[in-house]
């Protein structure tokens, strides 16, 4: 019976200890407590209030602000290419040659049609003003016995006409003007030449082959002017107003600062990203391309003012978040609630305050009102909120 009796006891007291121990953990500081002993040294660390300017990776990539395709503007066969994949050229080089034999020929014509048609205004003012020297003389002669009013009547008409013939021929000079004007327009635009630098990623046709307006004959791309984009989930947009600043780095490459140009007002439904812009100024000399991958560290929310804890002061008890303050050089147990994770620290949404003394070392065996010395400070404690949760 005793052998059996023993273990029920024994299970029992253990039961009631266990319960001690609970209710003790939940309770003001009793006198049994305040009799243990000496103060237990720890370390602590204070509650401090703070910019919180947490940051998240993105993966952004390169992307050209001038790129595409350069078409041809007239109609003809290409007579001869001056560049190659993987040339650059500057704004306004020749790219390729269009045969402009005709062209040339037309630019004549219509050169000596505007001639052609100089001249005969020229002719018909030199007549208009014999006639109009002719019908002075008549005029004259309005008190003689020579006045012939039909005469006179005749010469207004022939001026009348003359000065109609003129009005022709300077329509005929405006119109070959025009058309020579535009036969050296097409004569120009048979030398296809770069709007913009860059260098060229891909040739679409070929010498010998005959092109249409806005076919396609080379590809450019203007790696000078790139620019970063990123999707960036749509709950961190708001911390990227325009203007703001992030940093960045290419893979291997050290930190470099981009500056928020815009966020696209275009939502991708599937992964709830929106396109941000940022300008960055990037080197000529650092050989870029475009989509090349690039990391940014974006803000992952508005920058605010936070109070904050160590992660180490941070215990889980009976489903509950605690700390222990020092108070009057005992442990105080204080319930919290918490925040986002901010580097090494947690955000305090409630129980502590700034300047509040909490135990980071030694605080898994304290009981509340035990006595502690807190002249054991931590060795590397990080106070700083401004991290990446990476």
């Amino acid at each position: 019976m005793r052998s059996t009796t023993r273990p029920r006891l024994s299970n029992a007291v253990t039961a009631a200890i266990l319960a001690a121990g609970l209710l003790t953990a939940g309770a003001p500081a009793g006198p049994a407590v305040a009799q243990s002993g000496g103060a237990t040294p720890v370390g602590v660390d204070t509650v401090i209030e703070e910019a919180m300017a947490q940051t998240m990776p993105v993966i952004g990539r390169l992307v050209a602000q001038r790129t595409g395709v350069v078409a041809a503007r007239i109609n003809g066969p290409i007579g001869q290419f001056d560049v190659r994949v993987g040339d650059r050229v500057e704004a306004g080089d020749i790219i390729a040659s269009l045969v402009d034999d005709a062209l040339r020929a037309t630019r004549d014509l219509w050169r000596a049609a505007q001639i052609e048609a100089e001249s005969g205004v020229a002719t018909k003012r030199a007549e208009l003003q014999l006639r109009r020297q002719e019908l002075e003389r008549l005029e004259k002669l309005s008190d003689s016995s020579a006045f012939n009013p039909s005469r006179v009547a005749d010469k207004r008409q022939e001026i009348a006409i003359v000065e109609s013939e003129i009005g022709e021929l300077r329509a005929a000079v405006a119109e070959a003007e025009a058309n020579l004007r535009l036969a050296e327009i097409n004569l120009y635009n048979a030398e296809v030449r770069a709007p913009y630098a860059g260098v060229i990623t891909a040739r679409h046709t070929e010498v010998g082959a005959y092109v249409q307006v806005g076919a396609p004959v080379v590809t450019l791309i203007d790696d000078r002017s790139m620019e970063i984009e990123a999707d960036v989930p749509t709950d961190r947009v708001a911390g990227l107003a325009p203007g703001s600043f992030v940093t960045f780095r290419f893979t291997g490459g050290p930190s470099q600062q981009a500056i928020v140009r815009a966020t696209i007002p275009d939502e991708n439904p599937l992964t709830r990203t929106r396109s941000v812009r940022f300008a960055a100024g990037l080197p000529s000399e650092l050989n870029l391309a475009a989509n090349q991958s690039v990391t940014l560290q974006v803000p992952v929310g508005v920058p605010r003012d936070i109070v904050s804890v160590h992660k180490d002061a941070i215990l889980e008890r009976g489903g509950q978040r605690i700390v222990f303050r020092v108070v009057d050089g005992a442990a105080e147990l204080t319930p919290v609630r918490i925040g986002e994770a901010v580097g090494q620290r947690f955000e305090v949404l409630s129980g502590l305050q700034p300047g509040d003394l909490v135990v980071v070392r030694g605080n898994e065996r304290l009981q509340p009102g035990q006595p502690v010395d807190p002249s054991t400070q931590p060795s590397a404690v990080d106070a700083g909120a401004s991290g990446s949760d990476g």
